[in-house]
């Protein structure tokens, strides 16, 4: 009698699939020619399409943006055991230790479970193990190690959160606010003061206050236990709906937005933001 259970392919296959898109005479050209730089990119978009999946509870979507990631990890993996330097093993066997050695409260002794978070062992680990590798542990600045590449706001927090670390912070939410009214006087100072054109890039005044209202603003939202990335993706999600709404109204009219006034798509804004507001009642 025939097996009817249907195949799941495994890590193993992914690695295989690999292997033969990366092959030097029968693989596929556009993968083959790729490498660690021009592969990164995708590394990083393939994490904002995880989170992006998770924001909209999007869970059929998640399981495919999920294997996209893996296959980012799979992808650099091989390029490195191509090099010589680690394979997937390698990688697997990396995180697998780091997990275990980290979490000793799991692991080895349940007793230090309850101190954990507030014990600084996740910290004096990490630091073991670069004393291990070779790295220095020392640092110029609290804030080295802050990666350069994480999107701006992201990082706002962390520098904020380091410093926080030594006592740099406001004890309350007020006088963050006070600064961020502070940071807007000054913007709009700098605005008076801008000689440009309509529609013409902004002077280095304005751009400078501007990213120091942002800032605090990344400060504001740690405060509060924020996270202003996710909050900033929820604010574009509610954009689009919104303004889906307009078109949809306009079009059941005939028309499209670049047929309307601003005061109509105004009026059609107000209407959708309140039928929001009724459903989530």
């Amino acid at each position: 009698m025939a097996d009817d259970t249907p195949r799941f392919y495994r890590i193993e296959d992914l690695l295989r699939v690999m292997v033969r898109l990366r092959d030097p005479e029968t693989g596929c050209p556009w993968d083959r020619e790729q490498t660690f730089a021009t592969i990164a990119p995708y590394t990083i978009e393939e994490a904002y399409e995880v989170a992006d999946a998770i924001a909209r509870s999007d869970f059929e979507g998640l399981k495919d943006e999920l294997g996209d990631l893996l296959l980012q990890v799979v992808y650099h993996a091989h390029m490195a055991e191509e090099h010589g330097r680690f394979g997937f093993k390698d990688v697997a066997d990396a995180i697998t230790a780091k997990m275990i050695r980290r979490h000793p409260h799991v692991f080895q002794d349940v007793s230090l479970r309850e101190g954990f978070k507030t014990s600084g062992t996740w910290e004096r680990i990490k630091a073991e193990e670069k004393a291990a590798r070779g790295e220095s542990t020392s640092k110029d600045s609290l804030l080295d190690g802050v990666p350069l590449a994480l999107p701006a706001l992201a990082r706002a927090v962390k520098l904020q959160s380091r410093a926080a670390r030594v006592g740099f912070d406001w004890l309350s939410l007020a006088p963050v606010l006070a600064k961020a009214e502070e940071e807007i006087a000054e913007l709009k100072t700098a605005l008076a003061s801008d000689e440009r054109d309509e529609g013409s890039p902004a002077s280095e005044k304005v751009t400078e206050e501007f990213g120091d209202l942002l800032f605090v603003m990344a400060n504001v939202a740690r405060h509060l236990g924020i996270d202003p990335e996710a909050a900033l993706r929820d604010a574009n999600a509610k954009f689009v709906r919104r303004f889906r709404s307009i078109e949809a109204a306009l079009r059941a009219e005939g028309r499209a937005p670049e047929d309307s006034t601003l005061e109509e798509m105004d009026q059609l804004w107000d209407e959708a933001k309140a039928a929001e507001s009724r459903k989530q009642k």
